[in-house]
């Protein structure tokens, strides 16, 4: 597993919130519905995005921007324009006077607006879950991302364009999909630039010592690793080895690798219907006992009241 796929693997929406927003100016649409991530991307005019702390940026057609949950934001045809709609979690939509919205604009299949060709068309997905690799990612990013159409050029945008308005069987797995590798094409364009401020682990895959210690870790967490074994296949000394990937990745060999077990549990706990005993060998504990334990003392909670809330 390369690096960019052990962060990216994250991004796996499951009936992820997909919308074409239509408007015509003046339009104000403010976003406190907390969710993790929300993607969205201008089709058509132009849009401010203006977060309550931070730079306003201004969307125009083909720019892509990223909004890393829960700070709250204000989308807009100007920064001025007072809202005229509240995102609630849950999907919830009031007036700013706290009158319910839902159902009053909407167009027709994920469409939602003042008219379907609205002088402003944004294609949005979100998240409404953050699983704990998707967990790693989002720790890494700010609360805004941009990406400029010069930027990028991905070719996904016409599909997602055409998809979002269908309504066919399996049409919410064909969205899902999608946002997925929108979010995976945008962020691999954003992680190249040199304002990205990867995490430290990321940045020292590229040192000789502790770059192959990072992917053994990552491509085989299950094996029994310490500190010694990881020293011998780096052809260095096991107090050279502690000493270097602390200060490449800011903390011991051995806790990045139980918080890396940790995650991967989390997910298969939330994602599939294993036993703890098979999540437990397949991250690298001896039985189930053993990665309950650590999975409550990292987490707070069990294993299986975490995978009772994730449902």
């Amino acid at each position: 597993m390369d690096a960019l796929t052990g962060l990216l693997e994250g991004p796996r929406a499951r009936g992820a919130f997909m919308i074409r927003a239509c408007f015509d100016p003046p339009w104000s649409v403010r976003i406190e519905d907390r969710a993790p991530l929300t993607v969205m991307l201008l089709v058509r005019g132009e849009a401010w995005l203006v977060p309550d702390r931070g730079d306003r940026r201004l969307l125009r057609p083909g720019d892509l921007a990223i909004a890393r949950g829960p700070d709250p934001y204000t989308c807009a045809d100007d920064p001025g324009t007072p809202p005229q709609a509240l995102i609630l979690p849950g999907g919830e939509c009031h007036y700013p006077d706290g009158r319910p919205l839902n159902g009053v604009m909407d167009l027709g299949v994920r469409t939602w607006g003042d008219r379907p060709d609205g002088a402003a068309v944004m294609l949005i997905g979100t998240y409404r879950v953050q699983g704990e690799i998707g967990g790693r990612l989002l720790d890494v990013l700010p609360p805004l991302v941009f990406l400029t159409a010069d930027d990028w050029g991905c070719p996904l945008t016409p599909i997602l364009a055409a998809e979002i308005v269908r309504d066919e069987p399996g049409q919410e797995v064909v969205l899902d999909r999608l946002l997925d590798l929108l979010v995976i094409a945008a962020l691999r364009t954003w992680f190249a630039r040199p304002e990205a401020a990867p995490p430290a682990w990321y940045g020292a895959l590229g040192d000789p010592v502790v770059g192959p210690v990072l992917r053994l870790l990552q491509d085989d967490p299950a094996h029994p690793w310490t500190v010694a074994g990881l020293a011998a296949k780096a052809g260095v000394s096991r107090a050279a080895l502690a000493r270097r990937f602390a200060e490449r990745v800011g903390e011991p060999p051995m806790t990045y690798l139980t918080g890396w077990r940790l995650a991967l549990a989390a997910d298969r706990l939330r994602d599939t219907d294993d036993t703890l005993g098979a999540i437990a060998r397949h991250v690298g504990y001896g039985s189930a006992f053993a990665l309950s334990t650590a999975f409550k003392r990292a987490y707070g909670v069990s294993p299986q009241e975490w995978r009772t809330r994730a449902a």
